[in-house]
């Protein structure tokens, strides 16, 4: 295949890629389009988004003229890129390109399943989800790809379901069920894998686990779309529940016996499917060696005698075992050591083994040939050390470990060994300080578990403390490890520490090497690039990349994924302590700055791509220390955020545990608008909340404001209105007194619609009014078109529907006049729903999908559940429920995912009244309740009115009194917020009271008869 877009893209046949970023973004959009025409607007959208310069087309064409370059330089014809007056095409041959590859043999499968041929389906279904390196066309952050994108890996999805079926049929249910555990963590919204792994654990008698697994599903969709499973998944939980499914578990496999072999550890735990793999690629695909690496600790030594074991018996003519020092305190044993040391145990007397080296390996080669011989050479140094000790003979199998990756070993097999799992992590723990003391503390001790990172050795040693401390609670461990001196003092028994074994691999990197390792360990728990490690350093991209390199290798830095890297816990711990001398203070301090300068000076260049130009003139200004590593994380934008929030947020902790304040609150700031819009308002509350702190500290008045005017945001979005009116009115205070003109209009509208959504529509005109008082006669465009906006919307709440219309038209044409696309998308938004509130159906509906479409590539999740909720209501008042229905779950996941409270409770609002529309009373009742106890907590008294009204249109037909009980409370909700839904509610309670009128009559008249 020449083309790979099932993962990172490639070009070419092997790894080769394309590394220009728009060039990649326009070979992208042609492969997902492979033999159509692709658009020029299209590409442009997908290469600029929302900002192409006009020169974008002469642009585009020198992205094509590069790429047909690029193309000649791997063998590739460049005429594969078609022109045409209308766009760019691309033509692949039939096994040109691995998504159409993936296709076919999916199409192939089907068939198979159709003819009956499971085998052969199970096959072809296994051939096409190998062709996945991982996400379609990961690394490329256009949105115009990540959305075709989606589709393609919503496919594999299916087709692992597909699959998985086949597969369940066949009988391979104990093959499945890690692959499907993982599946669902992945996917927990995803109910066909979920009944799949029930399937499976029932299949191999773990009904108990399937019962857990329904259990988390279940409550997951409780609590993140407010719906109970489906039909099929509570089917599936019956028949687990009657024990339908249950099948006898297999026996375990008999163990080989032990020959010459050190000790196999009885309580090895996990790592079953890396050892199944490893003697399958020995017994079945005849690899003859294997090389075992890992971080220290991780338990190569124990995976490799484990397997050695088993295999034991293949081999009975020697099974031998060396240590090769590569990794100890002792100098790593010498060729001529080692082959001496292997020829003794084969029984090789001393004096016939030659002083030559030449002449050992010559004995060492002649003895082993003909044997069936297992050897294990364990911590090696490096792959000079072990190439001459490797057999020539086919018939013997080797098992190298080491803490490096030995890329120079041939023939050798790779595999690299994680830590444990978290369930793996805990029973090591059990299986060394008693499991009844671990079960009695199942907290504490994943606590336990956790703190130590799942390291075997860590754990190990943890195990090692509570077995000779009988009086100790396995809590009073986690606490140790959490407080006094810290894990790696903990984790010691005897000789042997985990401390010892990082110290051991970090003296044998290079000094450059060992002077950037303790630095990253100042970054926050989680993913870095390179760019990030060259800030702290402050030297070049190129010799950070090799010094990260040999950290990689060295098993000190783990590559998550290209060009993303990770600290384990405890080497991060490790590393702070090698900085924590006082002689290294400085350099830590300058570090720290460095640290933070390059993250404000990132999220200040996306933040002023993202926001709109009211919002943008109080971003602070900041001249970047390393402007050489902004470009990349710049272009990914947002995508570059999602990736990197939580980092942020610890990153705004550290700056002011560190006293760089100005820089806190700054960062804070720059990280507003992507927090807010992804909905991660707990941590947008948090940064502020510090950001609020520093200011103060500071004496910074107008920064002080500024934290709480974005504070506000948070509390608006979560319906905390009091705390976000007062935060408001603390910084118009400021504002004012300061003579922060563009700053107080701001908090003016703001307040504005917060006391409108707090149903103070009165109260929120009134500071509507005064911010359109100081705009009178300005030429602030962009100050008018924020006004607009929140009036508007103020508005349609109020029900003043006119109003609404005349000013959303102003807002829609001041902001295209500011070119404001942010506000351009909103005043169509509002166009759209005034003029269906109005009954003006066809242009709404047309407005409504055009706003949909906006509001989408604009990423703002908020405001498409918004507008689906409006569609939602448009197709259910025209008698389709059902669509209805569907358009108002979509909805609900867009609030949920934008955090916002008052839009989810809304969501369910309209759900269940879809739900009831559709027959289904019993479902819409106890989704309306669920609201009314939401709204209730959150004092949000609209939607706690159209729950209540919901609940008696529930009951209206079979318990009336109750019904005009919730409607008399709905109704004087609706009054106290002056919303025009009270019109509906009165007119409801008068055909009621008109109803229970003429059934009282009609039983009175049958009585007097």
């Amino acid at each position: 295949m020449r083309f790979g877009i099932l993962g990172p893209l490639r070009v070419g046949g092997g790894e080769s890629t394309v590394t220009a970023g728009r060039d990649r973004t326009v070979l992208a959009m042609l492969l997902l389009r492979a033999g159509r025409l692709v658009p020029v607007d299209e590409l442009v959208d997908a290469v600029w988004e929302d900002h192409p310069p006009a020169t974008a087309r002469a642009q585009l064409q020198t992205c094509v003229s590069r790429l047909r370059r690029r193309f000649t330089e791997l063998g590739l014809a460049p005429e594969l890129i078609v022109t045409d007056p209308a766009g760019y095409g691309l033509r692949t041959a039939p096994n040109d390109l691995d998504a159409e590859v993936f296709n076919r043999r999916v199409e192939a499968a089907r068939a198979q399943v159709v003819a009956g041929r499971l085998a052969e389906a199970r096959t072809e279904f296994r051939a096409a989800l190998a062709l996945w390196r991982g996400p379609t066309l990961s690394g490329i952050a256009s949105r115009s790809v990540h959305r075709r994108a989606q589709a393609l890996d919503e496919q594999r999805l299916t087709t692992l379901e597909e699959c998985v079926d086949v597969e369940l049929r066949l009988g391979q249910a104990a093959e499945l069920i890690e692959e499907l555990a993982e599946s669902v963590d992945r996917n927990p919204l995803r109910e066909r894998l979920r009944g799949q792994l029930m399937l499976a654990l029932s299949s191999v008698g773990r009904q108990a686990d399937a019962l857990a697994v329904y259990r988390e599903g279940r409550r997951t969709y409780a609590e993140e779309l407010g719906i109970e499973p489906g039909a099929e998944l509570q089917k599936l939980h019956q028949r687990v529940l009657a024990g339908d499914l249950a099948l006898a578990g297999r026996p375990a496999p008999p163990v080989g016996a032990v020959r010459s072999l050190p000790r196999a550890i009885g309580d090895f735990i996990g790592r079953q499917e890396t050892v199944a793999r490893l003697v399958k690629e020995i017994e079945e695909d005849g690899i003859r060696i294997q090389v075992v690496d890992g971080m220290p600790g991780s338990g190569k030594t124990t995976l490799a005698v484990h397997v050695a074991t088993a295999l034991a018996d293949r081999y009975p003519d020697a099974q031998l075992f060396i240590d090769l020092h590569g990794h100890s305190e002792r100098r790593p044993l010498t060729t001529a050591t080692a082959v001496a040391a292997l020829l003794r145990q084969l029984g090789v007397p001393a004096e016939r083994v030659p002083e030559n080296l030449d002449d050992r390996l010559a004995l060492w080669r002649i003895e082993l040939a003909g044997r069936r011989a297992l050897v294990v050479l364990d911590n090696a140094a490096s792959a000079d050390q072990v190439a001459p000790l490797l057999p020539n003979g086919a018939q013997s199998l080797v098992l190298i470990t080491s803490r490096r990756r030995l890329i120079g070993v041939d023939e050798g097999r790779p595999s690299s060994l994680p830590v444990l799992d978290a369930d793996e992590a805990i029973e090591l723990l059990g299986r060394v300080a008693g499991m009844e003391r671990i079960a009695a503390e199942p907290e504490a001790a994943a606590e336990v578990a956790r703190r130590c990172g799942h390291l075997p050795l860590a754990i190990r040693l943890a195990g090692a403390r509570l077995a000779h401390r009988p009086r100790w609670r396995v809590a009073d461990l986690a606490e140790r490890l959490v407080a006094g001196a810290g894990p790696l003092a903990e984790l010691t028994a005897g000789q042997r520490s985990v401390g010892q074994a990082f110290a051991l691999s970090y003296a044998q990197v290079s000094p450059s090497a060992q002077r950037l390792f303790p630095l990253l360990g100042l970054y926050p728990p989680g993913r870095f690039d390179s760019r990030v490690a060259a800030a702290l350093v402050d030297l070049p991209l190129a010799d950070t990349q090799e010094q990260l390199d040999e950290l990689v290798d060295a098993h000190l830095v783990e590559e998550v994924q290209p060009g993303r890297y990770r600290l384990h816990d405890l080497l991060r711990e490790y590393a702070r302590l090698l900085l924590a001398g006082p002689e290294r203070q400085a350099e830590r301090h300058a570090a720290v700055e460095r640290l933070l300068d390059h993250h404000l000076s990132v999220t200040l260049a996306i933040a002023r791509t993202v926001e709109a130009a009211g919002s943008r003139r109080n971003i602070p200004e900041r001249a970047p220390g390393r402007p050489d590593l902004l470009a990349v994380p710049v272009a990914e934008g947002r995508a570059w955020f999602e990736e990197n929030h939580v980092a942020l947020t610890a990153l705004v902790r550290k700056a002011e545990d560190e006293g760089f304040h100005v820089q806190c609150w700054q960062l804070a700031r720059a990280c507003w608008r992507l927090n807010f819009e992804g909905g991660h308002l707990d941590e947008l509350i948090e940064t502020h909340t510090i950001g609020l702190r520093v200011a103060e500290r500071l004496g910074d008045e107008a920064a002080y404001a500024t934290m709480l005017n974005y504070l506000s945001s948070a509390y608006f979005r979560l319906a905390r209105f009091p705390e976000a009116i007062s935060a408001m009115e603390v910084a118009l205070t400021v504002r004012r007194r300061l003579g922060l003109r563009d700053d107080t209009l701001s908090t003016l509208w703001n307040l504005g619609v917060s006391y409108a959504a707090n149903g103070d529509h009165r109260l929120g005109k009134t500071k509507f009014d005064e911010a359109l008082a100081m705009i009178r006669g300005s030429v602030d465009v962009h100050a008018l078109t924020n006004l607009l906006n929140n009036v508007s919307y103020a508005l349609i709440a109020w029900g003043r529907y006119d109003e609404s219309l005349r000013l959303a038209r102003l807002h829609l044409l001041a902001a295209r006049q500011a070119k404001d696309d942010r506000q351009t998308d909103n005043a169509i938004g509002h166009l759209a729903m005034v003029r269906h509130r109005m009954g003006d159906l066809g242009p709404a509906r047309r407005l409504l999908r055009t706003a949909l479409y906006l509001k989408r590539r604009a990423n703002n999740r908020f405001g498409e559940g918004e507008v689906l909720n409006e569609i939602g209501v448009m197709e259910r008042v025209a008698g389709a429920p059902e669509r209805a229905a569907a358009l108002h779950r979509e909805a609900l996941v867009a609030m949920v995912d934008s955090g916002d409270r008052i839009g989810q409770c809304a969501s369910r609002n309209l759900l269940a009244r879809a739900m009831l529309e559709q027959g289904d009373a019993v479902s819409a009742l106890d989704l309306h309740r669920r609201v009314l106890a939401d709204a209730s907590r959150l004092a949000a008294r609209y939607e706690k009115a159209r729950a209540l009204e919901g609940i008696a249109r529930c009951v209206l037909a079979t318990d009336p009194t109750t019904a005009r009980a919730h409607l008399e409370q709905a109704l004087a909700l609706f009054r106290e917020v002056e919303s025009p839904d009270r019109h509906e509610v009165e007119a409801l309670l008068t055909d009621l009271g008109r109803r229970i009128i003429c059934e009282s009559a009609t039983g009175a008249a049958g009585w007097y008869a």
